[in-house]
């Protein structure tokens, strides 16, 4: 297989990986499905990934250079793509409204926003202003990581963590339930507002990181040619199917036609009373389901993903090389999204060929 993709220095057959990505959204499989799977690199040297949050101190060349070095040890095999995923935490998208983040002392992995909205009459509407720390930040450490990792790997969009979970960031969580019953015209507007910020947003980060060029890939690491990234919200395993119908679902499908490729983040049983809602939204190409601490592990969920799979949504399944095997004998091949680390080099070569005799 040959394509005019742009070449990586880290990813020698990216030509080939990027046509199977083309009909991995088509729902389409060229000769087995799209699976992303890394090891170590054979004679490479022990080099981590940079740390969950790096660079938020504005301290970006270490990051670089380690991020460079990881992917240059790792073996991205398959279709896996090598990137770097700059983040500055979770609520990134509320700090770019004018939320203060804070950062644990104890821990380099852990920080939160801290809610600043007592009365909303007063704080709307929300705007994005390009002189906000945190989003020159974030665009300088894009633009940086562009030039950086030119030719050699990409950089992945941002964990969004828009619309309602950005309201429940700035507001709190328990007062924003309070607001859904006291005061549900002001979330109507506070919401249409805060929509209004997904595509400045996410246009922004794509143009600082030359997305339009080199492709992209959300947190969630699928590769695709135009705009793409995984989309969420947390905050519905709180709200009822007549608020998710009001406020939310709206926000999710608006974000389906803003962007071209999209995958949903499901988090927990306690959000599957929404799944019919989510899985009648036209434009949503992928599903990834995690069953959440305490529940039962992803395998042992087939008919959900069944059930996924015949509403016409695409799969993503984070799995060992074993379970690979399993899920591949339940699921229909189209479609489905493979996201894996191996051992060994071996044992992910090995694991994509298996794949290729039995599809």
């Amino acid at each position: 297989m040959q394509s005019n993709a742009l070449n990586l220095a880290f990813k020698p057959d990216f030509s080939d990986a990027r046509l199977r990505w083309r009909a991995f959204w088509k729902r389409e499989i060229i000769d087995r499905p799209v699976i992303s799977i890394r090891a170590p690199k054979d004679g490479g040297k022990k080099a981590p990934a940079p740390p969950y949050m790096a660079g938020h101190d504005g301290n970006f060349d270490p990051v670089i250079r380690q991020a460079l070095e990881w992917a240059e040890n790792v073996y991205w095999g398959g279709d896996a793509v090598p990137c770097c995923v700059p983040s500055f935490g979770p609520d990134m998208f509320s700090a770019f409204l004018g939320a203060e983040l804070k950062f644990s002392p104890q821990s380099a992995s852990t920080n939160w926003a801290v809610p600043f909205v007592e009365d909303w009459n007063a704080v709307l509407p929300l705007r994005l202003d390009p002189q906000n720390v945190w989003w020159q930040r974030m665009q300088e450490f894009c633009r940086r990581l562009a030039q950086a990792t030119e030719g050699k790997m990409l950089i992945s969009h941002l964990d969004m963590h828009s619309h309602m979970d950005c309201l429940s960031a700035i507001r709190s969580p328990g007062r924003l339930c309070e607001d859904f019953m006291d005061i549900p015209e002001v979330i109507d507007r506070a919401m249409l507002n805060v929509r209004q910020l997904f595509q400045p947003i996410y246009d922004g980060v794509f143009e600082a990181a030359n997305m339009g060029r080199r492709g992209t890939l959300g947190w969630i690491q699928t590769y695709a040619e135009g705009k793409g990234n995984t989309i969420q919200c947390d905050f519905i395993c709180m709200m009822s199917p007549a608020m998710f119908r009001r406020w939310v679902l709206p926000a999710i499908e608006e974000e389906t036609h803003t962007l071209d490729h999209t995958v949903y983040h499901y988090d927990g049983p306690g959000a599957l009373v929404h799944l019919n809602d989510i899985l009648g939204l036209r434009r949503l190409n992928v599903v990834q389901w995690v069953p959440g601490a305490g529940n039962p592990p992803l395998i042992k969920w087939p008919d959900l993903l069944k059930r996924i799979q015949a509403a016409g949504k695409g799969l993503h399944i984070y799995c060992s090389p074993d379970e690979v095997k399993l899920f591949h004998k339940e699921l229909r091949p189209e479609g489905v999204f493979y996201d894996v680390w191996a051992k060994t080099e071996a044992q992910a070569r090995e694991t994509v060929e298996w794949l290729v005799r039995n599809t």
